[in-house]
């Protein structure tokens, strides 16, 4: 294992994060701080328990996996467009390292900026709503498992993406609607019942579920499931990686 390798990519990216620190850190802390103002805040005030935990507390779970999501993919999917852009992917793939660990790098650095960002909205959220983490170990797993899930799959758009266009279509016009029809401001079963089995076919909905289970200790789909759910799409994720540098897609064509 070529450590100093991925400790070189790994640094690299995390050295782009502290000098756009605004952009990375700063923009979407405070566009989730005007969701708790809105929703937590003025509108929560209004509004009755959802399972017995005060909605501006129940709303804590969804956004912070509203911005996990789309910030995961975005620093996976720009870590790795860049290079292309740029061409200095080829001296990467020409150095003594491994897909392996071009993967490690690439996706630790991406998933490291989304755990950091998701635990600054947590604190963020203690100025707006009292709450209370039910079972922090598995809170913290899921942020991690969802992080490291969501960036790799953003190193897969980054690699699919011939334009800086294209990068931003699957997290807005795909994972952005998932996320918000996920459960994210709402309980699934509050929906009508033929919605509510509709609904078990957005992937969010797992994500969200398991991860207010570690808060609260309710979920609207069997936290077994949601793991399960969880693990399924990264292996899908490893598999396409994999797929992606044994047919040197987009990558050495």
């Amino acid at each position: 294992m070529n450590w100093y390798g991925i400790r070189a990519i790994y640094r690299f990216e995390m050295a782009r994060t502290w000098r756009t620190l605004m952009q990375s850190i700063a923009s979407p802390v405070l566009s989730t701080s005007l969701y708790f103002i809105v929703f937590g805040a003025a509108i929560g005030s209004r509004m009755g328990e959802i399972d017995g935990i005060s909605y501006g507390a129940f709303i804590i779970p969804g956004l912070i996996m509203l911005s996990l999501l789309s910030e995961s993919i975005s620093n996976a999917s720009f870590g790795i467009f860049f290079p292309k852009f740029s061409g200095t992917i080829y001296e990467v793939l020409s150095a003594p390292v491994s897909a392996f660990e071009i993967v490690a790098g690439y996706v630790g650095a991406a998933a490291t900026k989304s755990v950091i960002l998701g635990g600054l909205i947590l604190l963020t959220a203690r100025f707006f709503v009292d709450y209370e983490i039910l079972h922090p170990v598995w809170m913290l797993g899921f942020l991690v498992l969802t992080a490291v899930t969501f960036s790799m799959f953003g190193f897969i758009i980054g690699i699919w993406a011939d334009d800086f266009q294209k990068l931003q279509i699957i997290p807005l016009m795909v994972i952005t609607p998932l996320t918000f029809l996920g459960g994210a401001f709402y309980s699934i079963n509050m929906l009508p019942e033929f919605w509510q089995k509709v609904t078990l076919f957005n992937p969010v909905v797992y994500l969200i579920s398991g991860f207010r289970w570690a808060f609260y200790g309710v979920a609207d789909v069997n936290v077994a499931v949601s793991l399960g759910m969880t693990v399924l799409f990264m292996l899908l994720c490893l598999c396409g990686v994999w797929w992606i540098f044994r047919t040197g897609y987009r990558i050495k064509t």
